[in-house]
């Protein structure tokens, strides 16, 4: 870290504000290398709750600096490490909360951008973004409002960003988590004068989870990148010479290796039995329907959406 980097951060947090001109020398003096480390990225944060009412320039610096950290502080890029998410974990909580639009704005491009994140990042991520949701309020980053008595538009656009997000838990696909998290907000909120966006999401969300065809190998773990990598990059003789003889002698085996799995059907037949509904999907859909006691506008869409989907409208 530059002596330069830590002199910038620090006045800005004695004077409880920076300038437009700060941040575009923290930007110059913290990418030396093309990477910030975690003493810079533990400085950036203490700025962040240090100023008060900063300029958009440093919301976008903040969030750009952390996210550059997190995902692209070790090998593999992309990629959080259980550390890496830990730390970032500890850091927004350290005041007890998510404590701006900032940060709120930060989690949801992590989970947007990276590859994929530990376990613990992903639930960690879909709590806060389920109570900013319902109790949140103020301006968001990506324009609009938090509501705490309505899903506002800005809402359904950082619910759809983080539920369908490359590191969530089915990237382009809706998980069962999720899908709970989805129930939960309109449960409570069914009343309210949400924006129609909302309705559409929970009935996309929802079906997709019940219907949707997600690969089983849309996403990789961390450490199984590092070793895909490593065995990539092995070109030596006795590596060589493996290869050769698994293309000539066992054609298939690439996917023994590298997970790869050829069950024989076609990627529309899968499609089509994903969208069949199995005994244990009709059972969690009618006890999420039933949960608050009535079929509200929201269940009838969903329910008449799957009829559709399923030919049996």
């Amino acid at each position: 870290m530059s002596f330069e980097f830590a002199e910038i951060a620090r006045h800005a947090a004695a004077d409880r504000s920076i300038s437009p001109e700060e941040v575009a020398a923290l930007r110059g003096a913290g990418w030396a290398d093309g990477r910030m480390s975690r003493e810079e990225a533990e400085i950036v944060f203490a700025t962040q709750r240090a100023i008060e009412n900063p300029a958009g320039e440093w919301a976008d610096f903040f969030v750009e600096a952390i996210q550059n950290y997190v995902l692209n502080g070790s090998e593999p890029r992309g990629f959080a490490s259980a550390q890496e998410a830990e730390w970032l974990i500890a850091q927004i909580e350290a005041d007890g909360r998510v404590c701006s639009m900032t940060e709120l704005e930060l989690l949801t491009r992590i989970i947007e951008r990276a590859q994929n994140v530990p376990e613990t990042l992903k639930s960690y991520v879909l709590r806060v973004i389920e109570r900013e949701v319902l109790d949140g309020t103020g301006p968001t980053r990506c324009g609009g409002e938090l509501s705490d008595c309505h899903v506002s538009e800005a809402e359904c656009r950082i619910l759809r960003r983080v539920i369908f997000g490359r590191a969530s838990d089915r990237p382009a696909a809706v998980s069962r988590r999720e899908a709970e998290v989805l129930f939960r907000i309109k449960d409570a909120v069914s009343e309210s004068e949400n924006t129609p966006e909302f309705k559409r999401l929970f009935v996309q969300g929802v079906g997709n989870y019940l219907m949707g065809f997600a690969h089983s190998s849309a996403q990789v773990s961390r450490e199984r990148m590092l070793e895909l990598e490593s065995f990539v990059s092995d070109n030596t003789v006795r590596i060589g010479g493996f290869m050769g003889r698994m293309v000539t002698q066992a054609p298939n085996a690439f996917g023994m290796v590298f997970g790869w799995k050829n069950d024989g059907s076609s990627h529309a037949d899968k499609v089509a039995s994903e969208a069949e509904l199995t005994r244990f999907e009709r059972e969690w859909i009618n006890r999420h329907i039933a949960g608050n006691g009535e079929v509200d506008d929201y269940d009838q869409a969903l329910l008449e959406f799957i009829a559709e989907e399923t030919g049996q409208a």
